[in-house]
């Protein structure tokens, strides 16, 4: 695979054309290291240069492991995927959902149908981001901005019950919260913290020392730097957003709250390629991690997963799943799978090629359109 050596060009070319202040990228195949290496500055300020100890904020790359952990209770037979969410998280019983009228007028009603567990890994809950664009957006803003400050998932998961949802669960798709929701539902099927469950049952049986929810004071050093990306490039620290990172933090975010490393996260990659198992360490069964990588969107729903970037994907239990690859202009593997975080990191799970790719950044906005399918398109071309 020499050819993967264009990636070095590629990754300072982003670098040059105001892109992140530093960045990394690591390529197994069959188990192998076939590229790896790190370029820039975690920080800038500080000289320090991105190293194989740096730590990222990993945002929604959090969602693979959280679904990972959910299907391992699966298996455990503690629930199934079409169970009501509400027999394990009462507080969701009976949800109502916000409608316009005939004259366009908002109401509430009853949802046409509970909340099922697989609605929550596949983003078809009804359940939002916080934001501007409907109703239950801006009621889930006045709870989640302030979440890192004043609750943990459990009551998180409570608050947000009380929002009528955006649509009746399993009609539509919306990225939201739904994963945040699924590690209040690890903690009341396990009887522990969320994040006693990951550092028990995965990152300590994975070797994933430096993964966590929060960061050590003796790591501060080690943490890249978050960097806003102005339009003519220029970078500016970020601290706005790390409050959930501190070490006084209760909450513990499935959605989004993991700190990582490149060795750590590339582990995780490797236990998922490999049907659920690295080093006699088995997470999933390879049945359960082919369940997870199948597409489970419906028409409908494929329709409102329309990122541009996503073109020729479905979506499975918390990943995206490439299904066509003409619709895309993908020169991958149908059956590719994997996630992306709003700083720009990035994963790529391909079990037929025995393949993954893992991408580290800290800049926002990401470019994740810009940069992802690019690296995406340099990996599969130096396929033999």
């Amino acid at each position: 695979m020499k050819r993967l050596e264009r990636l070095t060009p590629l990754l300072k070319r982003f670098m040059e054309q105001g892109g992140p202040a530093g960045c990394a990228c690591t390529v197994m195949r069959r188990g192998e290291v076939v590229y790896r290496e790190n370029f820039g500055y975690a920080n800038i300020e500080k000289n320090i240069p991105i190293g194989p100890d740096t730590l990222y904020r990993i945002y929604s790359m959090t969602k693979v492991i959280t679904c990972t952990a959910a299907l391992m209770l699966y298996e455990r037979g503690l629930y199934q995927l079409n169970d009501p969410l509400d027999e394990y998280l009462p507080e969701f019983k009976n949800p109502q959902v916000y409608r316009q009228d005939g004259s366009g007028s908002l109401t509430v009603s009853p949802a046409a149908s509970p909340i099922r567990i697989k609605d929550l890994f596949t983003m078809t809950s009804g359940l939002t981001y916080d934001g501007d664009g409907s109703e239950t957006e801006r009621k889930t803003a006045l709870i989640y901005r302030n979440a890192p400050a004043t609750m943990n998932v459990r009551e998180l998961s409570k608050a947000l019950a009380e929002v009528p949802l955006a649509f009746d669960p399993g009609t539509r798709w919306r990225y939201g919260l739904s994963h945040d929701i699924l590690g209040a539902l690890v903690e009341v099927l396990s009887g522990q913290s969320f994040g006693e469950f990951l550092k028990k049952e995965i990152f300590e049986p994975l070797g994933m020392k430096d993964t966590a929810f929060r960061i050590r004071e003796d790591e501060r050093d080690r943490l890249s730097v978050l960097y806003d990306c102005a339009a003519d490039g220029t970078l500016t620290p970020n601290t706005r957003l790390d409050a959930q990172f501190q070490p006084d933090c209760r909450f513990e975010s499935g959605g989004g709250g993991l700190i990582s490393t490149m060795d750590d996260y590339a582990r995780f990659a490797q236990a998922l390629v490999q049907g659920g198992e690295l080093n006699g360490v088995r997470l999933l069964s390879p049945k359960t991690v082919q369940l997870m990588s199948t597409n489970h969107l419906t028409p409908q729903q494929l329709n409102d997963f329309s990122w541009d970037h996503l073109s020729g994907y479905g979506y499975g239990l918390g990943v995206r799943v490439m299904i066509d690859p003409a619709a895309g202009g993908i020169n991958g593997t149908i059956g590719e799978y994997g996630w992306a975080g709003m700083a720009g990191s990035w994963l790529l799970i391909d079990p037929r090629e025995q393949l993954t790719v893992v991408y580290m950044q800290q800049m926002l906005p990401s470019r994740e359109a810009f940069i992802a399918n690019r690296i995406r398109n340099v990996v599969y071309g130096a396929l033999e």
